[in-house]
């Protein structure tokens, strides 16, 4: 059995349509072709991407909840907060 579904339609999006349904540009949508990260078909001299394709693409970049953790700073102490790189301000003195 092929890759399709030969009782449905496919739905063949262009390239700007295909960028503009994942909210990015299609240079980062020929990147992600390029990658193999999205698959595309050339049709004579167009490019074309398969709209199952595309949605089935947005559900595997879902950023599970958890995950984001590296992205922001550990939380400062109340006994850190009024510390500064050098320590108390009057130790040179």
């Amino acid at each position: 059995m092929s890759d399709f579904q030969s009782d449905s339609q496919i739905l063949w999006l262009n390239t700007e349509t295909a960028a503009k349904r994942l909210g990015i540009t299609t240079r980062t949508l020929y990147r992600f072709i390029n990658e193999g990260s999205l698959p595309a078909y050339r049709m004579g001299r167009v490019i074309r991407v398969n709209q199952a394709d595309v949605d089935e693409f947005i559900k595997l970049c879902r950023i599970e909840p958890g995950t984001l953790s590296h992205l922001y700073p550990d939380p400062v102490s109340s006994d850190d907060a009024g510390k500064g790189e050098g320590g108390d301000a009057d130790a040179g003195s």
